[in-house]
């Protein structure tokens, strides 16, 4: 097993043993829920925005190790950036793992371990769920359901 693999598998079982942001947040401005009725992910992601600040967010729900880490790799993140820098991140995420774009290192940081996924193309929704989900909540439409 090469490093980058060996640090992937650890910051995932990490990442879904103590997920970060993992809980339901009252106070959120913004919500979407996000379920992939085929393999079973079922999110709801909660952002407090203020002031165009990302003051909180947060995820909670079901799914498996990959899903609950890219979340819990989401809210860390995330918490205390620019709405406008969230969504740029949020954009890069994406097309790392969906358009196959080289990661944008600068911008992604820590996230880029998720570059992984790519290799198990049928768990690259479990990882862009709660992303999704984040999306939908910024945007405020309605929920999210993906399908493998």
């Amino acid at each position: 097993m090469s490093a980058i693999d060996r640090l992937y598998q650890d910051m995932i079982l990490e990442h879904n043993k103590n997920p970060r942001g993992f809980k339901e947040l009252p106070e959120a401005t913004h919500k979407c829920h996000g379920v992939n009725p085929l393999c079973g992910d079922d999110f709801w992601v909660y952002v407090k925005v203020e002031n165009d600040s990302i003051q909180d967010i947060a995820f909670h729900g079901n799914g498996c190790a990959i899903s609950k880490s890219s979340g819990s790799l989401m809210a860390s993140y995330l918490k205390g950036k620019q709405v406008q820098d969230a969504v740029a991140v949020k954009e890069a995420f994406l097309n790392m793992l969906v358009k196959d774009a080289k990661p944008d290192e600068v911008r992604l940081g820590k996230l880029t371990v998720l570059e992984g996924v790519k290799k198990f193309p049928v768990r690259v929704k479990c990882a862009t769920l709660v992303w999704r989900a984040l999306e939908g909540a910024l945007e405020g439409t309605e929920p999210i359901t993906t399908e493998s």
